[in-house]
């Protein structure tokens, strides 16, 4: 079994297991020069190659070209199991770069349009944070199956439930959400030794988002001026729910005063004044988690995480009771090998991973690993975080999301 002891006597003897995702497949676009995007440095297990099982291609659709060109950033352009067969992007210059660097021709003016392509079976929707929920609504309901970037939906909590409801009218499609954490190798690491029992139940974890600076990335019709950080909760909340598969139940948030001025009563479409907000939940362990997303870390960023069980516990190594140890031994914390043609790639080298479970969670007729329920689990405690914030940090209760089946 080749564990994190193991990796890194290898690693250290012959520098292997190191992938940047930068050069390895030059028919992949480069990367924005975004902070998070240029974590692309992660480990994965060189001994298993990905095996091929099907020679089936999802046909696929890009739809949102903006800033962050994010619809090309998981490779589903070039998964040996995928082809590109439609591309949108409301602004037509956008729509016409989209479909030279995903090598499609062709194109749509809008997700409307798109959805009336009885080709497309699936839609990885890339567009402003607000409209994920509505737009994989639209999908869903037009018989595709649906990726969304973070978060799962913005500031409605009504959008939350209509959501899941219709997830829940359509199990025959697949609703993934691409959370970054989920992949980090960290993350990845805590998981497999969660799951084979090696933490025991979590007493505390803690996540932390610190962005650099959210007003200074452009965005469709502004939707990043102004938002409360507990909006846009997932890379933090990611390293307790993606581990554990668990929710929050309940949240207590203080909120901090920005040092930017549109983060002020009356400054903003969102009336916030929070520029960091932080949450302190209580798990469905019956543990606790303190979850920071902050936008005034100028200079400091990052996605980080850590945390303690009875068993043992995680940050940046495993460290545990006798027990724990005897359990984590035998544990494979190394991400598996990706398919030929699939980077990475960036968010500490996720990107590619959530892309391939996407496909393969279609290709297998499965849930993918961040379904609707874990999205959820994800994106709805930031709301309630931040009315908890307006509220000088009055505790509040946090809806439950029972699990769909295939």
């Amino acid at each position: 079994m080749l564990t994190r002891r193991n990796f890194l006597a290898a690693s250290t003897a012959a520098g292997v297991f190191s992938f940047t995702g930068l050069n390895a497949h030059a028919q992949n676009p480069p990367t924005p020069q975004i902070a998070g995007f240029d974590e692309t440095k992660t480990t994965f297990d060189e001994t298993k190659p990905w095996e091929k099982y099907t020679d089936r291609k999802v046909r696929v659709a890009l739809v949102g070209y903006g800033v962050c060109q994010f619809s090309v950033q998981f490779s589903l352009q070039s998964h040996p199991n995928a082809e590109v067969v439609a591309v949108s992007d409301l602004v037509p210059e956008r729509c016409d770069q989209l479909s030279q660097v995903a090598r499609c021709e062709k194109k749509y003016p809008s997700l409307a349009e798109l959805l009336k392509d009885d080709s497309v079976e699936a839609v990885f929707l890339a567009t402003d944070a607000p409209s994920h929920a509505q737009q994989a609504i639209q999908c869903l309901k037009a018989g595709k199956h649906v990726a969304s970037a973070v978060p799962a939906f913005m500031g409605n909590l009504d959008d939350a439930y209509e959501l899941y409801e219709t997830v829940k009218a359509h199990p025959e499609l697949v609703y993934t959400m691409f959370e970054t954490t989920a992949y980090r190798d960290s993350c990845y690491a805590m998981r497999q030794l969660y799951r084979a029992g090696a933490l025991g139940k979590l007493l505390y974890t803690e996540g932390e988002y610190y962005h650099y600076g959210v007003g200074s990335i452009a965005s469709w019709n502004g939707w990043r001026d102004g938002l409360p950080p507990q909006f846009y909760p997932t890379h933090s909340n990611g390293f307790y729910v993606c581990v554990t598969g668990g929710s929050f139940t309940e949240v207590c948030c203080m909120g901090g005063p920005s040092i930017q001025e549109r983060y002020q009563i009356g400054a903003n479409r969102y009336n916030n004044p929070f520029g960091t907000e932080n949450a302190i939940f209580r798990t469905s362990e019956g543990g606790s988690a303190r979850m920071v997303v902050s936008w005034d870390s100028l200079g400091i960023y990052g996605e980080m995480g850590r945390c303690r069980g009875q068993l043992g516990g995680y940050y940046d190594r495993y460290e545990g009771t006798p027990e724990g140890k005897e359990i984590a031994q035998n544990v494979n914390i190394l991400k598996p090998a990706l398919p030929p043609g699939v980077e990475p790639g960036g968010h500490g080298g996720s990107h590619g991973y959530l892309g391939n479970d996407f496909i393969d969670s279609i290709l297998r007729k499965r849930l993918p690993l961040v379904d609707i329920q874990m999205a959820l689990n994800l994106t709805v405690p930031g709301y309630f975080a931040h009315q908890s914030a307006l509220k000088d940090g009055e505790l509040m209760k946090i809806p439950q999301f029972d699990p769909i089946q295939k």
